[in-house]
């Protein structure tokens, strides 16, 4: 005899409750596969990775652009030394020996205004560089977060869309539940748990729902023989086989 026993409607309730909880793991499935969660993935690594290499970028720019006023100060150093030294040459209050040493000065001191000049001017170009490259990864940044508010958006209203399902099939199995003898529902959802979330199944036309196995005759003429109340078990699957109008038997 079969250790639980349970009225034919009781077990027809368990092919309700089993349904559910197939809805329940597909639901649960669907939110883990939903297609905007590896877009918003994406698009999370991507607007971070921007967001550091703008920060570089800016950095860099920061550092150029020190480094243009140090070399433009440099060059208003150099020019004011050599107003300085045009203005005593011409005021022909120097010696001889002085105005040689002014004159010998005035030509180093253009020398190294050329020189300067020519380091400020590319320190100039690379300052414009830097500063085009911080404006395009600015751009692109602004893109990316924009996709992802607008990806965000999208996977809470279907996280929230499955969330709903799923709070409306619970309150459905609740309802079963509370309707079912506990040593039919414990031995099912043991079942459950064993044999990939599916612990009861239907017999339609002599074939098990569970495992989609033909059952042999012996099992058939067993089938037939047992009480209505008795809780069968296929020998294959293991699974609860509950009968139904459909089971062809």
């Amino acid at each position: 005899m079969p250790a639980v026993q349970a009225a034919p409607a009781d077990q027809q309730r368990l092919l309700d409750l089993q349904a559910l909880d197939s809805k329940l793991d597909q639901l649960a499935h669907r939110r883990r596969t939903l297609p905007q969660l590896s877009e918003h993935t994406a698009l999370e690594t991507r607007a971070g990775q921007l967001r550091d290499l703008l920060v570089a970028a800016t950095t860099a720019q920061s550092d150029l652009a020190r480094e243009q006023r140090k070399a433009e100060a440099d060059v208003d150093q150099v020019r004011s030394r050599a107003e300085r030294d045009r203005k005593l040459l011409e005021s022909g209050s120097a010696g001889a020996r002085e105005l040689s040493n002014l004159q010998s000065e005035l030509e180093s001191l253009a020398k190294r205004q050329s020189a300067l000049e020519d380091v400020v001017l590319d320190v100039m170009e690379r300052v414009e560089s830097a500063s085009a490259r911080t404006a395009e990864l600015t751009r692109q940044r602004d893109l990316a977060e924009a996709d992802l508010t607008r990806v965000t958006a999208a996977l809470s209203a279907e996280q929230a869309s499955v969330d709903k399902d799923v709070a409306f099939a619970r309150s459905q199995r609740g309802l079963l539940v509370a309707q079912l003898p506990a040593d039919l529902l414990a031995l099912y959802e043991k079942l459950r748990a064993q044999y990939g979330g599916i612990g009861a199944a239907a017999i339609k036309q002599r074939r098990c729902e569970g495992c989609r196995l033909e059952l042999d005759i012996s099992e058939v003429n067993e089938i037939r023989a047992a009480a209505p109340d008795a809780v069968l078990r296929h020998d294959s699957c293991r699974r609860i086989l509950v009968r139904t109008a459909d089971s062809g038997l």
